[in-house]
């Protein structure tokens, strides 16, 4: 059995600071070594805690992702399409239930087997976590080098590797008195292409803009391409949580993160994440034209959704309906003068420019120029 005081320490002395992920009971020690030494998000599912650990990553951290076997198969998405395709790489911990020969759940029993299959076809290196503490640090220094050549590594862990660490006590949510502003006038329905503009037109040296995938980036792309833009493929759903991670490592930014409703719908769960964390410096604006645009206009269920009243109930600060772009520019001005988490919704036409393209650089120089831009 390790010393999980040990090992996170030793993990620290590498960088691996900044933890996010699902419990685990094989993963519970670590997790609390997490809580109490580090700076830890709490993920509501797996593919939620990658995109946030990528966020920090991207940020200039070394993020470690924390999480079950069977929370792996939710991890897919961003692994396969957001850190191999943009080189983003994270060290994992990946518990195994369903070992062969161990009596478990009937749940774990196919996981168990195809575990390790999963991340040789996902191209992550993997190793079976040692319960020496003199190997288990040897094996820690042969991640951090695939780490420093952006290659994800993740360990498996058995039944009974850590040894007990108590939980000092959890961070609290910050409750904070929520305004919300609901639909009052007609909608005006401006294009996607419009609204970007506006978004645009109103960054400075200090903002970011995250364009979540599909028409999103690809309009963001068409508007401005400039370093501070991270145009996002794939990962479907993981946008906010990607701005989380960065929005919490670099607070001197502004951090606005642009959503579609199908990317949204996908992972709600990361607007309860949000404001439980609340980044003062992270603007969620949802972009909503009750449609999957990019794969040829089908309807999406957002008409059945009270975005506002969500986001607001989850701990936005701020949670505004937005009628028009006038509005959209106010509500964009006030809030880099006042911060706060803040979501806005502005509903849009259906369609996109004609010919849009998509971004002439590779998602890796998108994030090599988007990291320049941070640390210039």
């Amino acid at each position: 059995m390790l010393n999980t005081n040990r090992f996170g320490d030793e993990l620290k002395r590498l960088g691996f600071n900044f933890y996010s992920g699902v419990p685990c009971s094989f993963l519970k020690n670590l997790i609390n070594y997490s809580i109490n030494e580090c700076e830890y998000i709490a993920a509501t599912n797996e593919g939620d805690a990658v995109a946030i650990a990528s966020g920090a990553c991207i940020g200039g951290r070394k993020p470690v992702v924390l999480m079950q076997n069977s929370g792996l198969t939710n991890a897919v998405s961003p692994l396969t399409s957001l850190n191999y395709t943009f080189k983003i790489p994270v060290l994992g911990f990946v518990s195994i239930r369903g070992e062969l020969g161990l009596k478990d759940e009937p749940q774990h029993e196919l996981m168990g087997q195809i575990t390790t299959r999963m991340l040789d076809l996902m191209d992550i290196k993997w190793q079976y976590l040692s319960l020496d503490d003199e190997e288990a640090k040897l094996q820690v220094a042969e991640a951090n080098k695939w780490i420093e050549k952006n290659h994800s590594f993740f360990f498996v862990v058995k039944k009974g590797t850590f040894d007990d660490v108590k939980l000092d006590g959890e961070r609290q949510s910050n409750s904070k008195k929520i305004r919300k502003a609901e639909k009052k006038v007609i909608d005006e329905l401006p294009s996607r292409f419009a609204s970007l503009q506006v978004i645009n037109k109103l960054k400075n040296e200090q903002t970011v803009q995250l364009g979540t995938t599909g028409k999103a980036g690809r309009e963001l792309y068409e508007v401005e391409d400039c370093a501070n833009n991270l145009y996002v493929v794939g990962s479907m759903g993981c946008i906010s949580s990607l701005g989380l991670g960065l929005a919490t490592i670099r607070k001197e930014l502004n951090v606005v993160v642009i959503d579609g409703d199908g990317s949204l719908l996908m992972r709600m769960g990361c607007l309860a994440t949000n404001g439980t964390y609340q980044p003062e410096n992270m603007l969620h604006i949802l972009l909503d034209n009750q449609s999957y645009d990019s794969t040829g206009g089908q309807s999406t269920v957002s008409n059945n959704v009270n975005f506002v009243d969500i986001a607001g109930a989850c701990g936005y600060e701020k949670s505004f309906y937005i009628h028009n772009l006038e509005e959209l520019e106010a509500r964009i001005i006030e809030w880099k003068k006042t911060k706060g988490l803040t979501f806005l919704y502005l509903k849009i036409s259906k369609g996109s420019i004609e010919n849009v393209g998509r971004p002439k650089i590779s998602p890796c120089e998108v994030k090599r120029r988007f990291q320049r831009f941070l640390n210039k």
